[in-house]
């Protein structure tokens, strides 16, 4: 099958059985946004929306973050992955956001990655969730959905990136992340994907290997 039938084809399902989607993540500001993906490294979204509510209320932006103690953030987060790191990057994030972006989180990639706690997952997916850039985030879901159905063959994260990136259209890049997110998320699962009720299996190369 040609890679190009099976980019259009994949996506056109996905998108007809999907419709609008959109973060499961919990926020009401970019600065929310920001937080609750740097806390959703290797953790599950159910598990960061349990701790972000008392988190949001204590620290709404930067600004009340920024005074917080490590302390005091590791306790509102204590139960996600990873939480003497996560409370460290959090509060040096929210504090070069006041210091340097004015409090507000900025739109490029690069600015982006300069702040604690954001690699380029990260990145990708605030720049394409607040400011509609023409980005896809590869995640663990991602990548492994696009290797397992044929849509990148690279073996790196960067790369099966730059396959996406140059295979799908810039303004179905930000939805089409959700829809490869959701379906490893759902169907195409680790350690047993769940074939018999996958509406992309016809074009799925590994299924039909």
């Amino acid at each position: 099958m040609r890679k190009s039938l099976r980019y259009k084809k994949i996506l056109e399902i996905l998108q007809q059985k999907m419709g609008v989607v959109q973060s499961e993540l919990n926020f009401s500001s970019d600065f929310q946004l920001l937080t609750a993906v740097i806390l959703s490294a290797q953790c599950t979204d159910k598990r960061v929306n349990l701790v972000t509510p008392d988190l949001f209320e204590a620290y709404p932006d930067a600004q009340a973050m920024s005074k917080a103690s490590f302390e005091e953030i590791f306790e509102k987060v204590r139960s996600v992955s990873y939480p003497n790191n996560k409370a460290r990057h959090l509060l040096a994030m929210s504090k070069m956001l006041l210091n340097e972006f004015e409090g507000q989180v900025p739109s490029t990639i690069e600015e982006l990655m300069r702040l604690p706690g954001v690699g380029r997952k990260t990145a990708n997916v605030i720049a394409a969730i607040i400011y509609g850039k023409p980005v896809i985030a590869v995640d663990t879901h991602v990548f492994r959905v696009a290797r397992r159905t044929g849509l990148s063959s690279a073996n790196t994260v960067d790369a099966v990136e730059k396959e996406l990136t140059a295979n799908i259209s810039a303004e179905l890049r930000p939805d089409a992340h959700h829809y490869l997110l959701l379906h490893g998320r759902y169907v195409c699962t680790a350690r047993k994907p769940h074939c018999e009720e996958c509406c992309i299996k016809e074009y799925c190369k590994t299924y039909n290997e």
